[in-house]
């Protein structure tokens, strides 16, 4: 099975969105996601909640987590958000670095589109890696 992990600074935003999507849209028996952040929040954002549940994808009970060492350790991808050099580096792992906007405290007009950008880059990765459904 193949792994990808999608981490930002706080996993309450952006890294939650693009991990949702994936996991979504990607066919089950090829490849799953997780995010996490190097500095995980307390909860997701209530702007990025409330994008995604327009969008059909509840979040209400994603928590944000701690990116460690161990969990890289295991995937395939490692898509970093805004993490910079605080995301792990471990040899072997395919890296890609999407420089999106941090949504926290934006106006839901402005998160929507952040939310449609990381929708079309996830489906963008899904294709190139032949991971659709």
């Amino acid at each position: 099975m193949n792994s990808v992990i999608f981490a930002c600074v706080h996993n309450a935003g952006r890294s939650q969105m693009a991990a949702a999507f994936f996991n979504l849209l990607v066919e089950p028996s090829k490849a799953r996601a997780v995010s996490a952040g190097t500095q995980p929040g307390t909860r997701v954002h209530p702007e990025v909640l409330a994008v995604m549940a327009e969008a059909g994808v509840d979040l209400s009970s994603a928590q944000p987590q701690l990116l460690t060492d161990e969990l890289a350790q295991g995937a395939r991808w490692l898509i970093t958000m805004g993490c910079g050099d605080a995301c792990p580096f471990v040899p072997g792992l395919k890296r890609g670095d999407w420089p999106l906007e941090d949504p926290k405290g934006k106006p839901l007009e402005r998160v929507r589109e952040i939310r449609d950008e990381v929708r079309t880059r996830v489906l963008e990765l899904l294709t190139r890696e032949g991971w659709a459904r």
